[in-house]
C-alpha cells in the first residue's frame, strides 16, 4: 500500500464502490419510537437512552464491509469517516438532536470508529467520561453535549457491546473532580444493541467497552461523533453545522488520528499521514 495513494480520493471510491463521496445530501429525519418525553425523563435520571431508526440497517452492512477493508490492510476504523455515509447517518438524528441541544447544535471535531477483534483479544475503550464533570451540564442538569454511539454489528457482552453507569447510580456524576473510586459492580449496567439502534448519553456519564471473548461470532464495529450546544463557547475547534467535503474530512481524520493516538500503537507512517491530512489544504484526485 502506497501512502501517497491514501491522500486520493480515487483510491476511497475503488477500496468501497458501495458507499459514496460526496454524493447527493439526504435530507430525511428520523422520529423516535419513544416520546420525547419518555427520552428526556432517561436522560435525565439515567444520563442515556436508546433508539431505533430502521434506516440504518443498510447502512450499517455497508459500513461494516468497509471498515473490514481498511483493516485488512492495515487502517484503522475511522477512516470509514471519509465516506458520507457515517455523516449521513448521524445527520439523520437531528430531530432527537435539537430536542436536547436546541436547533443551532454543532458537530463536534471529536469521532471514532471502532473494530474489536476477539480474535486479537481486543477491547473498547476503558472507563471514561467523553468531557465531563459539571462543564458539560447546564444549571438544571440537561446535557450541554451529548455523544452518539451508533453500532454497526451485533455489540453484545461476548464481543464488546457498551456498559454504563447510570447517572442516578453514580455518587460522582456531575462532580468537577475526578473520580477516585471504582463503581459497585450492581451499578453497571450492559448495553447490548444490534444495527439498526442507536445510544445517546451525556458527556458527564462514565461508561466504556468490555473486552471481546475468543467464543464471540464476531468483531464488535461501531462509531461514534459528539454534539454541543450552538450557543455556548466550543469544547473542541472546528465546530460543524454541516456534512464536510472531502478535503474537510481528511483533515478532521488526521485530528482524531492525532488527538487519539495516545490510545493506540500507530506508526510513525501512520501519524505522519495524519500529519499531513491536517495540514494539506486541497483534495488529491
Amino acid at each position: 500500500m502506497n501512502p501517497l495513494d491514501l491522500r486520493k480520493i480515487s483510491y476511497w471510491r475503488d477500496l468501497a464502490p458501495q458507499l459514496s463521496i460526496e454524493g447527493a445530501t439526504q435530507n430525511r429525519f428520523t422520529a423516535p419510537r419513544q416520546s420525547f418525553e419518555r427520552l428526556a425523563q432517561r436522560m435525565s435520571k439515567d444520563g442515556y437512552f436508546q433508539e431505533a431508526d430502521n434506516d440504518l440497517i443498510d447502512a450499517a452492512a455497508r459500513l461494516g464491509e468497509t471498515i473490514t477493508r481498511c483493516v485488512e490492510r492495515g487502517l484503522p476504523a475511522v477512516f470509514v469517516w471519509l465516506y458520507d455515509e457515517p455523516w449521513r447517518c448521524f445527520a439523520r438524528l437531528r430531530p432527537v438532536l435539537s430536542h436536547f441541544l436546541g436547533p443551532e447544535y454543532k458537530m463536534l471535531p471529536d469521532f471514532w470508529a471502532w473494530h474489536v477483534d476477539p480474535r486479537k483479544s481486543e477491547a473498547g475503550w476503558s472507563p471514561h467520561i467523553d468531557r465531563g464533570g459539571q462543564r458539560t451540564l447546564a444549571v438544571d442538569g440537561s446535557p450541554l453535549s451529548l455523544t452518539c454511539w451508533i453500532p454497526l454489528t451485533d455489540a453484545n457482552p461476548l464481543n464488546s457491546c457498551m456498559y454504563l453507569i447510570p447517572a442516578f447510580l453514580d455518587p460522582f456524576y456531575g462532580r468537577a473532580h475526578e473520580r477516585n473510586q471504582l463503581p459497585r459492580p450492581e451499578t453497571i449496567r450492559a448495553l447490548p444493541a444490534k444495527p439498526g439502534e442507536y445510544l445517546i448519553w451525556n458527556q458527564a456519564v462514565l461508561h466504556w467497552g468490555s473486552s471481546a471473548s475468543e467464543f464471540a461470532d464476531g468483531p464488535r464495529m461501531s462509531m461514534a461523533i459528539e454534539f454541543q450546544r450552538g450557543d455556548i463557547a466550543p469544547f473542541n475547534s472546528p465546530l460543524l453545522d454541516q456534512i464536510p467535503d472531502f478535503a474537510e474530512r481528511r483533515r478532521l481524520l488526521g485530528k482524531q488520528i492525532l488527538q487519539y493516538k495516545h490510545m493506540y500503537k500507530f506508526t510513525t507512517e501512520l501519524v505522519a499521514l495524519a500529519n499531513h491530512f491536517l495540514s494539506s489544504p486541497e483534495p488529491y484526485n
